[in-house]
């Protein structure tokens, strides 16, 4: 099982890349909501229960990707020498880990070119989900977050990296779990309130925090896997 700092490194990611999400899934969130039909009990509710089934898509799609590359990876360790296998892998997660801590941070926005290169894969799924389109029920909405999980996302490719070094698919799928439930606060809020947690996590002391506490996870990892070699 990989180490509970694991875990709450690839949470720190999904929350204070939350604007960043919100950016990338804010039209969508709206589409999802907008145009909701009449239900009972409050509006706020009945927006709640769609952006909750949006999201718990969204985040199974995670879970599903980080399972695939949690399995992926130890399938490759055992073809090769295992211990030199988990070892490099190791090795590559800690340097991702790195790089995402300087995206966090806005040091350096290397990670972007990512998202260009899921681009090509993105234009294949994307008219899955409109099929979904106009939302007019949560199972829709659930739909819609499950082919939306696969947006191109750096932050979402470089945690995978690190699911590829967990081990297992277990615990692939719980880097990605753990990342998406950081994401859940800014996507979740609504009115003033996204537009002051976006507005706190923009701040660049909290970018810096961030971004610095990734890249020490990243390093440590690296010099753990090199001083087992």
């Amino acid at each position: 099982m990989e180490p509970l700092s694991l875990f709450f490194a690839a949470w720190l990611v999904g929350l204070t890349g939350g604007v960043h999400c919100f950016g990338m899934c804010g039209g969508i969130v709206g589409a999802v909501t907008l145009g909701l039909p009449a239900m009972p009990g409050s509006m706020l509710q009945g927006r709640l229960a769609y952006l909750l089934a949006y999201n718990g898509g969204r985040i199974a799609s995670y879970v599903s990707a980080g399972m695939l590359a949690g399995g992926v990876g130890a399938w490759a360790a055992h073809l090769m020498a295992v211990h030199r296998a988990q070892l490099a892998l190791q090795v590559l997660a800690g340097l991702f880990m790195v790089l995402l801590g300087l995206y966090i941070g806005g040091w350096w926005r290397v990670l972007g070119r990512l998202e260009e290169a899921g681009g090509r894969l993105w234009r294949r799924i994307e008219p899955l989900g409109r099929r979904w389109l106009p939302v007019r029920t949560p199972a829709q909405a659930f739909g819609v977050g499950l082919v939306w999980g696969w947006l191109p996302c750096g932050l979402v490719y470089s945690v995978l990296v690190w699911a590829i070094g967990s081990g297992g698919a277990v615990q692939g799928g719980l880097l990605l779990l753990s990342f998406g439930l950081g994401t859940l606060p800014v996507l979740l809020a609504m009115g003033t309130v996204a537009a002051a947690l976006a507005g706190f996590l923009r701040r660049p002391w909290v970018r810096y925090t961030a971004g610095a506490l990734i890249a020490a996870f990243g390093g440590h990892k690296v010099w753990v896997a090199v001083a087992a070699a």
